[in-house]
C-alpha cells in the first residue's frame, strides 16, 4: 500500500519538537528534511523572572496572560530550581489567567489548572479582543512574553488604566548554521522539496534573517513560491502574509502538529 505522503520530501523548521514532527510524517510515507532554524533556551538570568514571581506570590497580579504554553513551562521551570515550583502553581491557581492559544492551556493543564479566559483568537489582536470586556482600571497584569516586547498588548493594557509587569522567561538562539540554511533556500528553489513546514513566527524572522545576511533574499523568495508552505497557525500565516509569502497550508483550529500534518496530506494529495 501506498502511504499518502510517499516521495514527498517536507522540510521542517521545528527545533522543540523536530523529531515528533518528524515521525508523524514519516508514518505517512514523507521524507522529513530537517532544519531546525531557532533553539529555545532559558532567559540568562533567574533576577526579573524571580521578581515577577514574587509578584505573583504575593497575590500582586490581578490577572496573568499567557502567550506561550513554553513561557508557562519555563517559568516553572525556573521556580523548580529555587524550590518554588509547588508555591507558583498555587499562586496561580488563585489568580484570574488568560491564555493565546491551546499550547498554554495544555501548558496549564499539564500543573492542574485551567485559565480563567482563553483568546477568541491565538493571536495577541485575540487577547485584546476577549480583555476588552474586563475591567482593568488600577489592576495590575502580568504579561508573559515570548520575544523583547509586545508594544499592542502593552499599549492596551496601559490605555486600559492597567499596570503591565512583564516577563520573557526563554529566549531563541540560531539552531542551525547559515550554509545549511541557504542549501534549504537551493534546494526549494530548485524545486527539489515539496513542502516547508514554519511552526513559529521567529522562525520565519530567521529565515529572512539569513537570507538577507547572505545576500540570498531573492534566492529564498523563489524556493518558497515553488514551495507548498505550512504554518501551524494565524500568528505564522500572518507573518509571511506581511512579507509576500502566499501560505498554502494553515488550519482553521487545533493549531497542533497532528492537525497540521493532517492538512498536509489533504493539500499534498491535490
Amino acid at each position: 500500500m501506498t502511504l499518502p505522503l510517499t516521495n514527498r520530501t517536507i522540510a521542517l523548521a521545528e527545533g522543540r519538537q523536530l523529531e515528533e514532527l518528524a515521525a508523524m510524517l514519516e508514518k505517512e510515507g514523507a521524507t522529513p528534511l530537517r532544519c531546525p532554524l531557532l533553539a529555545i533556551l532559558d532567559a540568562p538570568d533567574d533576577t526579573p523572572i524571580l521578581a515577577w514571581l514574587e509578584q505573583l506570590q504575593a497575590g500582586k497580579l490581578d490577572w496573568v496572560i499567557l502567550l506561550t504554553g513554553e513561557g508557562l513551562r519555563r517559568l516553572l521551570t525556573c521556580a523548580d530550581r529555587h524550590g518554588r515550583r509547588d508555591a507558583v502553581i498555587t499562586a496561580l491557581a488563585k489568580t484570574r489567567t488568560i491564555t493565546r492559544g491551546p499550547k498554554p492551556v495544555r501548558a496549564m493543564k499539564d500543573v492542574g489548572l485551567a485559565p480563567t479566559l482563553i483568546a477568541q483568537t491565538p493571536t495577541t489582536d485575540g487577547v485584546i479582543a476577549s480583555m476588552r470586556s474586563v475591567e482593568l482600571r488600577g489592576l495590575t497584569v502580568g504579561v508573559q512574553l515570548y520575544s523583547d516586547a509586545n508594544p499592542p498588548l502593552t499599549q492596551f493594557l496601559r490605555d486600559a488604566g492597567a499596570t503591565p509587569f512583564s516577563v520573557q522567561p526563554y529566549v531563541y538562539a540560531p539552531a542551525s548554521d547559515a550554509e545549511h540554511v541557504v542549501g534549504l533556500f537551493q534546494r526549494m528553489a530548485a524545486g527539489t522539496v515539496d513542502a516547508l513546514v514554519l511552526t513559529s513566527s521567529p522562525q520565519i524572522d530567521r529565515l529572512f534573517e539569513i537570507a538577507e545576511e547572505r545576500q540570498q533574499l531573492a534566492l529564498l523568495k523563489q524556493g518558497l513560491a515553488n514551495t507548498l508552505v505550512a504554518a501551524v497557525g494565524p500568528i505564522v500565516q500572518e507573518n509571511l502574509h506581511k512579507r509576500g509569502v502566499e501560505v498554502h497550508v494553515c488550519p482553521e483550529q487545533g493549531f497542533v502538529m497532528k492537525n497540521l500534518v493532517q492538512h498536509l496530506k489533504k493539500a499534498l494529495a491535490k
